[in-house]
């Protein structure tokens, strides 16, 4: 592990105090504590990233289940059209929302970054609500932002290139909705899915990869105990880590499925380094194009710690690879 600054490792301490107090005994994460120290950004707001002006507002999709999305729209003067990036957070399925302060400073550096236009998901968290739900809560939140464009987007909105993104366990929704979107032939007016931007994806499985072996309790943020219990309250009852939800690899190929050029994104210190890094090859072998991008030094989750090196290349790699599948979809 590469030394950490002391602003760093003051966070890690705080994180991993704010796990401690708000988890059960059995490992599920109890909600209402958790919301007290989770660190909120209200919107609608206005703030200036790399001299960009990007403003925010919420809008509800469905309140019955507390399905919303944060946009970010940056201010530009370009002439194109920015692209959407319908963005899924991190958190185990359990934890977070669009509106927490980490989310909320990811999603703006993303807006001003590329420059695109950012809806950001608020989905049903664990251990309330189990697989299916969240990938559920996804393809909906598409389907409104089909139908809603011209209500809820910027008039300079292009939703025919559209990129899917998330970290973590929101990189794992973000590839079960695009692939859900082809198996169950959803049919958009406009929106368009050029690409999947997969921030340090969420997967697993039975079998215990080297990576988890070596970094399991060593690594920051995240533990193989921890990744166990995400997966114990998300997935269904009586079910283990290869279930199709967490071990895509099991699944049926995607060879027959339109499923677009992928980013994977993946961190040297980071447990789920292995799951990543197959997953990428498994894309590969079903015929699918892969860009991945790799940061020796990089713990999971490091895209919210402004302070680390690999904070600005991150922006800098999904910006390329968006201009790049926006020129090849021309």
């Amino acid at each position: 592990m590469v030394s950490l600054s002391l602003v760093t490792r003051m966070k890690l301490l705080m994180l991993d105090l704010i796990t401690y107090i708000s988890t059960r005994q059995d490992g599920t994460i109890n909600q209402f504590l958790f919301s007290i120290v989770d660190s909120k950004t209200p919107a609608p707001a206005t703030k200036v990233i790399n001299k960009i002006r990007v403003s925010t507002s919420d809008i509800t999709i469905d309140a019955s289940r507390n399905l919303w999305l944060r946009l970010f729209n940056p201010a530009s003067p370009a002439s194109e059209p920015f692209p959407l990036i319908v963005y899924f957070h991190g958190g185990g399925f359990a934890n977070y929302g669009p509106d927490t302060k980490y989310y909320d400073h990811l999603c703006s550096h993303l807006a001003a970054s590329i420059p695109a236009v950012v809806a950001s998901i608020n989905y049903r968290l664990t251990p309330n609500h189990r697989w299916p739900s969240q990938y559920e809560d996804g393809l909906e939140a598409l389907k409104f932002i089909d139908a809603q464009r011209h209500h809820i987007l910027p008039a300079n909105t292009d939703v025919s290139k559209c990129f899917i993104g998330g970290d973590s366990a929101g990189a794992n929704i973000a590839h079960h909705v695009t692939v859900g979107v082809e198996e169950r032939n959803v049919r958009f007016e406009k929106t368009r899915i050029v690409g999947v931007v997969a921030l340090q994806p969420f997967f697993g499985g039975e079998e215990r990869t080297e990576s988890e072996v070596r970094l399991g309790n060593k690594a920051p943020v995240l533990s193989v105990k921890q990744t166990d219990a995400y997966w114990r309250a998300f997935l269904p009852e009586g079910t283990d880590r290869d279930h199709p939800a967490a071990n895509v690899l099991g699944r049926a190929p995607l060879q027959n499925l339109e499923f677009p050029a992928t980013l994977v994104v993946m961190g040297g210190n980071d447990p789920l380094q292995d799951w990543d890094r197959r997953y990428a090859e498994w894309l590969e072998s079903c015929g699918k194009r892969v860009v991945v991008a790799h940061y020796p030094n990089a713990f999971h989750g490091f895209y919210t710690f402004p302070e680390l090196p690999e904070f600005a290349l991150v922006f800098g790699d999904v910006a390329h690879f968006v201009t790049q599948q926006i020129t090849s979809s021309l």
